[in-house]
């Protein structure tokens, strides 16, 4: 594919699965039962991924067109065709492996998850634009590879502006278009894989507060494993 076209490769989160194995995990842990989430507190504050029609919006508010090719790093998306629907009128050329690999190919891989997910690992690195929708360790080691290539174009969403603008479009206070685009554009200036130091943990911190507020070194390699010379 990438012979003929640059491609977008977008990496969802929301995989049945996925979600499965964490109810599972969550039912056999007594102390988490009794946690009440908030979910409209926890969408507000960008610590839910984006959908597929929000992935739509936001790709063509950065100027992305129907012609963009589009893969999907996932295992079966949560809600299936339901869902991404949307996502494909936006952009009709949505593909996955299941779409560019024979069967007989895909059947090399039956029963082996972790290689699965290597092919995705290796598209992901190897596309001209990685976009993660949730920060997981998956899209983190991603991200760290590609700035250890080059900072590669890693465009991160800004989760937390993105719903408090699209909460503006369903309010009719705001339409797609190009107010929209602008305000996601200048909110995404800075946050598409361009060299920076990696993020210090906040001072005085200790324990868990301290490894939550550092930056990932699987995110970031920079500047500790990545040259500053030029010379290798």
């Amino acid at each position: 594919m990438n012979n003929q076209h640059k491609y977008v490769q977008f990496y969802f989160y929301m995989q049945v699965i996925l979600t499965g194995f964490m109810y599972l995990n969550r039912e056999k842990t007594s102390h988490w039962k009794l946690k009440d989430i908030n979910s409209t507190e926890q969408r507000s504050g960008g610590n839910c991924p984006l959908t597929p029609h929000e992935v739509g919006m936001f790709l063509r508010a950065m100027g992305y067109t129907k012609s963009t090719w589009i893969y999907i790093a996932a295992g079966e998306i949560y809600g299936g065709d339901k869902y991404i629907s949307k996502l494909r009128s936006y952009f009709p050329n949505l593909v996955s492996k299941e779409v560019l690999a024979t069967k007989e190919e895909l059947e090399k891989f039956k029963n082996h998850a972790s290689q699965v997910a290597a092919l995705d690992y290796i598209i992901s690195v190897e596309s001209d634009v990685f976009i993660p929708s949730h920060s997981g360790n998956m899209a983190r080691a991603v991200e760290g590879h590609r700035r250890f290539l080059g900072h590669r174009k890693t465009l991160t969403p800004d989760r937390r502006g993105l719903v408090e603008l699209f909460g503006l479009l369903e309010k009719g206070e705001l339409t797609e278009g190009p107010k929209l685009s602008s305000l996601v554009t200048k909110m995404h200036k800075y946050r598409q894989g361009a060299p920076r130091k990696r993020y210090a943990s906040l001072p005085g911190s200790k324990g868990r507060t301290r490894l939550r507020t550092e930056e990932s070194f699987y995110e970031n390699p920079f500047p500790e494993c990545i040259c500053l010379t030029g010379k290798h």
